[in-house]
């Protein structure tokens, strides 16, 4: 790692581009400009890369080969979709179900989340919308390198973990560019690394869920990334009751209880794919299993704004 006599010789260079139909911003320090610019471009061509690889909107994608095979016969797929679908399967395991790729076999057709709604959907066709969503019906096969979804109509997707991983990945690829410092911003999913111009960890903001663009604390990392789950920008109150546009798997209806989920961890990937389920476990049940795992932290904030945290983590309130 440089010197800090060295950061402050460099600069910072940033650029932004619309990928996996978020925003991303990357930025490095460098002593070159058109280096920096070089290596952007490639992290933003790697992204693309990724993209291209887990999308559902391209037929011709290696998910979507999967989900138009789904009951007929198993996918042969890249090792790098093998591997990624395999560690999904892990978190699946690790947070029982509240995490799934095959979240996207949930069928809209019976009903959608809308901001605009007043009532609660019927609990029967709310779990008849999820009856597709089970991780036990991915079926891996390490030899052969072969996704199988054994029901019909199952769908898998990335939604959950992708941003996470491409922003690994392109961090990744600037560190072998040689770039010692960086932030990777993949729509609120944050990979960092190095230290920021001034010669001190990166300064990162978590949301405030009550108030659009405000920043509810502060973080300084390094070497670490953030993600961050949230029902501020999506929810609908229901008899007095906020709930997150994200759906529980096992019932189909939509969470309540917290407004938003940080998680820091060691990569972004992780953070990304753990985020969601601790809002769908709930405060106390997410916090104990953060609390199990090592590297890993977690801020809650509840439907109440009292603010809860892993017990290794001192945060900085900026909230007034």
């Amino acid at each position: 790692m440089p010197g800090t006599n060295q950061l402050t010789q460099q600069q910072t260079y940033k650029s932004s581009a619309l990928l996996m139909g978020n925003s991303f911003q990357i930025t490095v320090l460098a002593t070159d400009e058109a280096y920096a610019q070089q290596c952007i471009a490639a992290a933003i061509a790697e992204i693309r890369r990724i993209e291209a690889l887990l999308t559902t909107f391209n037929e011709d994608s290696e998910t979507a080969r999967i989900n138009q095979n789904a009951g007929l016969k198993p996918v042969a797929v890249s090792g790098e979709v093998f591997d990624l679908i395999s560690r999904s399967q892990k978190i699946a395991q690790l947070t029982q179900g509240a995490f799934d790729l095959s979240y996207g076999s949930v069928d809209k057709s019976l009903w959608n989340f809308d901001v605009h709604m007043t009532a609660l959907p019927d609990p029967a066709i709310a779990k008849k919308s999820v009856r597709l969503i089970n991780y036990r019906n991915i079926i891996l096969d390490d030899k052969r390198k072969t996704v199988f979804l054994k029901e019909k109509g199952m769908r898998i997707g990335f939604g959950g973990i992708g941003k996470g991983y491409a922003a690994d990945k392109a961090k990744a690829l600037l560190q072998r560019m040689g770039i010692e410092s960086g932030v990777v911003n993949a729509a609120g999913d944050m990979a960092t690394w190095g230290l920021d111009p001034q010669g001190a960890p990166w300064t990162v903001g978590i949301a405030d869920p009550d108030k659009k663009g405000a920043v509810f604390s502060a973080l300084n990392i390094s070497n670490a990334a953030i993600a961050t789950s949230g029902s501020y920008e999506k929810f609908a109150t229901i008899n007095g009751k906020r709930y997150s546009h994200t759906i529980d798997p096992k019932t189909g209806l939509p969470v309540s209880g917290i407004k938003s989920v940080s998680i820091i961890s060691a990569s972004a990937e992780l953070a990304d794919a753990m985020a969601t389920p601790v809002m769908v476990m709930g405060v106390q049940a997410g916090l104990y299993l953060i609390n199990q795992l090592k590297n890993m932290a977690c801020i809650i904030i509840d439907d109440q704004n009292q603010l809860y945290t892993s017990n290794n983590i001192n945060i900085n309130i900026s909230r007034t």
